[in-house]
């Protein structure tokens, strides 16, 4: 891709690496980089990896590349052009925060470095600077291959993965990025916290022998009525429910309980010699009818 400016004075080295200042952190002092070129050929490159990979709208420009901590790595040929150079095609990376799945299928949370965006000219493509300028990036951010997370790459940009890096077996995502085995081989795994089984419907667990001991000391330091049985405890609260204070009764209201219980109990009387039992509010009303007469 030529430019209708001197490729080789806007970038010195063979591959050049931009930062969000659109200038080469290891440009030669005294020779400023005109942002406004820079600007043109970062915007060029990204329209025609657009259309090559069939995308609405551009991935890389020089805008977006200002206002984020990408880096952009670009290939040149310097004696293209009648010696003005050309632009061979470009590589974009940078560190996002992402939610990956591993083979377990468990989310880990990850910041690993992204291929963004890779672009090489139809015209030049099949002659090895693809690789060129991969292997430069590789070489500079001290990373493997499967070590990347690459963000919706295209049919071309996986075979060449598989074809010069042996990448072809990659892990499912639910987003748009794809890594491959071996990502997570060298980072720490969050351990899967495993939940305990559920009890079944109805299961009950048996009280074992000490806790039959122990149980059997509590009621020995409480008063009557709770130092009872169970099942007696249980059929005094039949019929009525007293007051409880801080989960438990106090003895008079166990005693009132008790009166209520008995006075409602049926007490035993004849008619025509047999025996037969009265209510208490039939005898009370007896009595009352005794003493008007």
């Amino acid at each position: 891709m030529d430019f209708p400016f001197d490729i080789n004075v806007l970038f010195l080295s063979r591959i050049t690496v931009l930062d969000q200042n659109l200038s080469n952190p290891r440009k030669c002092w005294g020779r400023p980089d005109p942002q406004h070129q820079i600007c043109i050929v970062i915007d060029e490159l990204g329209r025609a990896s657009a259309k090559a990979q069939g995308l609405t709208a551009p991935v890389t420009s020089a805008v977006k590349l200002q206002s984020s901590r990408h880096v952009v790595y670009l290939l040149k040929d310097e004696k293209a052009n009648g010696a003005r150079g050309i632009v061979i095609g470009f590589l974009k990376v940078g560190y996002k925060k992402l939610f990956l799945l591993d083979q377990r299928g468990t989310h880990i949370e990850v910041e690993p470095l992204c291929v963004l965006d890779f672009y090489v000219h139809e015209s030049v493509q099949r002659h090895g600077y693809g690789k060129e300028i991969f292997d430069f990036m590789l070489l500079q951010e001290r990373v493997n291959p499967h070590q990347l997370a690459f963000d919706r790459p295209s049919q071309r940009f996986l075979s060449f993965l598989r074809k010069h890096y042996h990448l072809s077996a990659s892990v499912p995502q639910v987003n748009n990025f794809v890594v491959f085995e071996g990502f997570f081989r060298d980072r720490l795994e969050v351990p899967v916290r495993k939940l305990p089984p559920k009890k079944t419907e109805g299961e009950i667990k048996p009280y074992s022998l000490t806790e039959r001991e122990a149980l059997k000391e509590e009621q020995k330091g409480l008063p009557w009525p709770f130092s009872q049985s169970p099942s007696l405890t249980r059929s005094l609260s039949v019929g009525a429910s007293p007051n409880r204070v801080n989960g438990t009764q106090s003895v008079p209201e166990c005693t009132a309980a008790l009166k209520e219980i008995k006075l409602q109990r049926p007490r035993p009387g004849f008619r025509n010699g047999e025996q037969y039992h009265l209510s208490s509010a039939s005898e009370r009303r007896r009595t009352s009818s005794l003493n008007r007469s």
